[in-house]
């Protein structure tokens, strides 16, 4: 697992418009929410999404991008965007890549079945590329506000 203070994980994935994105793009001019969560269009992820798009002005504020990652399909991502009016980039790790490196591809225990899955995360990449903050497991409800309540303090 991660931890803050280390560099963070370099990346390039394609977005919803099927558009490469990668850390390089913002270093040296922004900071990088970059949460990861299980799949489009589910209650929980719906939530802390909507949350998201909500605080977008006021991270933009704070020269902060937020860009949310799971494993759908650029297809998926743009219809979950349109469902519900979502103002952020939202990345397609169909490979499972991009989960791998920041270590949230995980095992999981539901209803005593063993699987692999998402484990809801949350990285803040500070301008120098460097982790501030690492949160594995986070509750959907209210994240996007603690989240923007840490980088009020970068």
């Amino acid at each position: 697992m991660l931890k803050t203070h280390q560099p963070a994980p370099l990346f390039s994935s394609r977005n919803q418009h099927n558009q490469l994105v990668s850390l390089s793009d913002y270093t040296g001019k922004k900071n990088v929410v970059l949460y990861f969560y299980p799949k489009d269009d589910t209650p929980g992820c719906t939530i802390e999404a909507n949350q998201f798009t909500r605080l977008a002005e006021e991270f933009a504020k704070l020269d902060t991008v937020v860009i949310g990652v799971s494993k759908d399909s650029c297809e998926s991502h743009i219809d979950f965007i349109n469902k519900f009016g979502l103002k952020l980039d939202l990345l397609a790790d169909t490979n499972g890549e991009l989960c791998n490196s920041y270590g949230v591809w995980q095992e999981r225990e539901k209803n005593g079945v063993k699987s692999m899955a998402i484990l809801r995360s949350t990285f803040i990449i500070n301008k120098e590329g460097k982790l501030v903050d690492v949160a594995y497991g986070v509750a959907p409800d209210g994240h996007a506000q603690e989240v923007l309540d840490k980088i009020k303090t970068l």
